[in-house]
This record gives C-alpha cells, structure tokens and sequence, in this order.
C-alpha cells in the first residue's frame, strides 16, 4: 500500500525525523487560508502516488496567500501520469544549502533489506543510478540482528559529506531504517533530504507498505488527521470583500451589498469569539485576493470583543503589501474601546450595516470610475 507524501511525513516525524510545517488543502481556497496563517512563502505540492510530479508541473511556490490560491486552482485537478490530483500539502519553503537521497527497500535479488544513499538527491537522481551508479552508496544490513548508528553513520561517510554532517545524517538513515522494519515497508524513502540553515529535513517521504501486514499496522491506514481552518473562505466574483463573524450575519452583509447594486468577493466567516490573531488572519486573505477593491468588516460582538477586531484590524492593514480600502461595521462588547483604538486610528467605522454597506459599495463604484 502506498502513502501520500502527508502520511508518509507524519510516520517519519514520529520516528524523529525532521520534516517541514505543513498543512492539506482540498481546494484553492483552503490553500490561501493555510497560507494566510502560516504568514510564509510556501510550497505548495501534489499529492499523488506516482512519481515525476515535479517535472509534469505538481511542485510550485508561493509568495502570499493570493498566489497560493492561483497555484492551488492550477494544480488542483491536474492529471500527473494519468493521476488527478484531489488534494495538495502546503508547506514552508524552505532555504536549501544542499539535497541528499536516503531510500531502505528490498532487494529482491539479495532477499534483504538494502540501504541507497547518495550526496546528490533531487529530480534526476534516476539518470545519476545510469550514468554515475558509483555515487550511490549500497549497504545491506543484516536483517535478523539490529541495526547499529555506526552502520548509518558510516554510509554517511562513504556518501562523502562534510565532517559535521555524518551525525546528524547517519542518525536519520539510521531512523529511517526504523520506519522500513516497523511497519513491515517495501520502501522508506527520502528524496531529497535537505541541507537548511536549521539542519537536516526531509522535504519528501514515500512509504510503500508490505499489503500483507496491513492487518498489523491499522493506525498506518487512520493517519488522516487535518488542523481544522479558523475561517471559512469563499471566492465569489464580485470585488467587494465580505467578512463576518458568523455565517448568518457574513450572508447578510452580502445580501446589503447585493440590495446597494454591488458584487461580493468573498464570503468569508471568522466565526464567534474570533481573536485578534483570527482578525488578522481574514484580512491577510482579502487584502492578497487580487479582485478585491473594497473590503467590508461586519462585527457584530458578543463573544468576539470589538477591541480585539481593531487591533487586528489595525495591525493588518500596517503588514499589508496591497492598500485596499476597508469598511468597517464595528459595534457589540467592548465597542467604546473598540472605536476610540480606530478613532486614534484614523480608521472610520459605522454602527448600522445597512449605513456601512451602502457605504462599500459607493466607495467600490468611486474606484471603477
């Protein structure tokens, strides 16, 4: 049985092997929102059980959240060796000094385990086994006694890294070789293995596991366990972003919108009790959605306090690379405190939806004109 890249990461960390942040998205729009809260360039990656994604286009990078959206859509249902790609993992791009390969599987042959390692990992590491098979290093451990970290130590050495990296990269040979004989694996592979300024990680991982022993290995096959998002994001096709905390109160900002001759953006819901952090975060969204001329902030707080919203208004329009002009319907616990942080400001704010609406979509046709 294979493994998408995201399980693989999780059996290798468990096991204590490096890997990077990152988070499964199953449309464009999880994908900007992962990105939002992640607040880094990402890469955003196919998940899909062949190889070669790489080169058919699967593996791209992101800037901010809006390029991750247009990304996402491009990958999302792209076809990779006759694959569809249904979901994709996002994660922290990483700054890479250096790529090595690791992979345990069976050599049929030998009937054995056998460890390939080599310094020069990556996309063509199928051309080096052809053209320069001496630059990968072949060991094969002795499956019916342990594997010792002097044994993965020294491939390390034969691989001919630097003095300062045999520990460190004989420790996740040797703990990768620990996930091949736990979970009864046909391969336990990493390609590459990355040199960063943090250390050695994997940026990739494949497991293929014996079908045989799945009835041994029950929790391999209920590895899917996402973070939940802390907002809800729609794209829509208007360029007025719509934000509300609560999905009842988001569709009604949208219904004001529609009734003043505008189009929404968004619909976008940062839910009861949204932190200034969440705040933050929805905005971050809207404000790197390219369509989005106007955004429109509907708060009406209960548990969500309105000195919370402002802040994390305030702070976001600070970091945001984009200007986009933002109307802002703030009232409910805490809004004295709430206005007086935007009055200080100089951020204007309404009480009535219906004025600050109105008010949204004039601003919008201002800025067609």
């Amino acid at each position: 049985m294979k493994f998408f890249e995201n399980v693989a990461k999780k059996i290798f960390h468990d096991e204590g092997i490096p890997i990077l942040e990152g988070h499964v998205a199953y449309s464009p729009e999880e994908a900007m929102t992962i990105s939002s809260e992640m607040g880094v360039p990402v890469v955003i990656k196919a998940q899909v059980l062949t190889g070669g994604r790489g080169k058919a286009g699967g593996v791209k990078f992101a800037d901010h959240p809006g390029e991750a959206l247009k990304v996402a859509d491009e990958i999302l249902g792209m076809k990779i060796k006759g694959e569809r790609v249904k979901h994709l993992l996002i994660e922290k791009k990483a700054e890479i000094l250096n790529e090595f390969f690791v992979t345990v599987s069976v050599d049929r042959g030998a009937r054995r385990p056998v460890i390939l390692a080599s310094k020069e990992g990556g996309v063509e590491i199928e051309n080096l086994a052809k053209t320069n098979p001496e630059k990968i290093i072949k060991y094969y451990p002795n499956p019916l006694i342990e594997f010792l970290p002097y044994e993965a130590r020294e491939i390390a050495r034969q691989m001919g890294v630097s003095s300062d990296l045999i520990s460190p990269l004989g420790d996740i040979i040797w703990k990768l070789y620990n996930v091949f004989t736990k979970c009864d694996a046909d391969t336990a592979e990493i390609n590459p293995l990355i040199a960063t300024p943090d250390g050695l990680i994997a940026a990739d991982a494949k497991l293929v596991v014996e079908d045989d022993s799945l009835f041994r290995h029950q929790d391999l096959v209920e590895r899917l366990h996402y973070k939940k998002q802390a907002v809800d994001f729609v794209q829509l096709d208007g360029d007025i972003a719509v934000i509300g905390n609560g999905a009842g109160l988001t569709l009604t900002a949208m219904d004001m919108i529609k009734l003043n001759g505008g189009e929404p953006a968004t619909f976008l819901d940062i839910g009861g009790g949204a932190s200034e952090q969440v705040i933050n975060q929805a905005l971050n969204i809207v404000l790197n959605y390219d369509p989005v001329k106007v955004v429109f902030l509907n708060v009406l707080g209960g548990i969500t306090k309105a000195d919370d919203v402002a802040r994390g208004v305030i702070n976001s329009l600070k970091q945001a690379d984009r200007k986009v002009h933002i109307v802002i319907r703030l009232t409910g616990t805490n809004e004295d405190e709430g206005h007086k942080i935007l009055d200080e400001a100089g951020i204007p704010y309404e009480i009535s939806m219906e004025k600050a609406a109105k008010k949204a979509v004039e601003l919008c046709n201002q800025l067609k004109e």
